[in-house]
């Protein structure tokens, strides 16, 4: 069982959060400690001090084990983000401005971005245009999409629910708006959902429209043959107008 990218995430986080505190603290509270005890009323005239290397060898090795823990618990959790697990179920996403777009490795398309539970995903993100982010914040996952390049990240949601996905990269006017779903569901509904025959992308037509713009035009043919007709209706009385009077003479 692969580890958890968000617990490792949030190990890491609060690991490297709670080594800044302690440091904070021991140089703040070292600060009025020297503060206190060197200040002008208790040394009226400054003393000069020697070094002392077995405090010198603490402040140096403490700090560096601390940093060589922060470096290889982010290391592992990396690594882990990095290798996809083998069997995971692709889904190609493609961002442009300013939605995500869904493709899963039978062709079927969504806007929403759908995951069985438990199961691992292998996002392939693309970009039809500019650079945007894709981001999964509960996940703690986000990668690029680069436009002519296919990047890769990959998730496990082991609990049912929808959740947020952004883009967290500036990608134009709408860039605040660019906002999707990741919905998970029980495994055996999705599989119902994915061998389903319709696709879940929102389209728009324009039959009305073209309707109304048909009977426009056939409305204003009509209008024309009309006129036409009282035009050749008016010749011809002018024509019976002139023979009477041709008549009378």
């Amino acid at each position: 069982m692969r580890p958890n990218i968000a617990e490792s995430v949030d190990a890491t986080f609060w690991l490297v959060f709670g080594i800044s505190v302690f440091l904070l603290l021991v140089v703040v509270v070292a600060m009025f400690y020297f503060i206190y005890k060197y200040n002008k009323k208790r040394h009226p005239v400054a003393e000069q001090i020697s070094g002392h290397t077995g405090l010198e060898i603490t402040w140096t090795v403490i700090p560096l084990i601390l940093v060589i823990i922060m470096f290889f618990s982010g290391y592992y959790g990396f690594e882990n983000m990095r290798n996809v697990p083998e069997g995971a179920d692709s889904v190609t996403v493609t961002g442009q401005m300013w939605k995500w777009s869904y493709t899963y490795s039978n062709g079927k398309k969504s806007d929403t971005l759908y995951a069985p539970l438990g199961k691992n995903i292998h996002m392939l993100i693309k970009s039809n245009d500019v650079n945007h982010s894709f981001y999964i914040p509960a996940l703690r996952v986000k990668e690029d999409a680069i436009p002519g390049r296919t990047n890769y990240l990959w998730f496990n949601a082991d609990k049912l629910g929808t959740y947020e996905i952004a883009c967290a990269e500036y990608c134009g006017l709408d860039h605040w708006n660019m906002y999707s779903k990741l919905v998970v569901i029980p495994q055996e509904k999705f599989y119902e959902w994915y061998n389903a025959s319709t696709d879940t992308v929102k389209t728009t037509t324009s039959t009305i429209n073209t309707q109304s713009t048909n009977d426009t035009l056939k409305t204003s043919a009509g209008s024309t043959d009309t006129t036409k007709k009282t035009t050749d209706s008016v010749k011809t009385n002018n024509k019976d107008t002139t023979l009477k009077k041709d008549s009378v003479k």
